[in-house]
């Protein structure tokens, strides 16, 4: 039989397939998880403690990370 007359079987029978398509959908997966995580679990807005150099070396870090969080402009 050559390769003209054998007939064709379905592209979804050959385990190839379902390895190149596991690989995204594993990952939209995992990323679908990992926003409503995300979404239900929010980490809390940092607060500073006045005394100490260590909070004022912090205050920009931690002014960005308030502002990523809470999505606000910094006060």
């Amino acid at each position: 039989m050559t390769a003209s007359t054998a007939t064709r079987s379905s592209a979804w029978r050959e385990p190839m397939v379902w390895l190149v398509v596991s690989g995204p959908v594993a990952v939209i997966l995992a990323s679908i998880a990992t926003v409503t995580l995300a979404i239900r679990h929010p980490d809390p807005p940092l607060t500073l403690r006045q005394a100490g150099t260590q909070a004022a070396n912090a205050l920009p870090a931690v002014t960005a990370r308030n502002h990523a969080a809470t999505a606000g402009a910094p006060r």
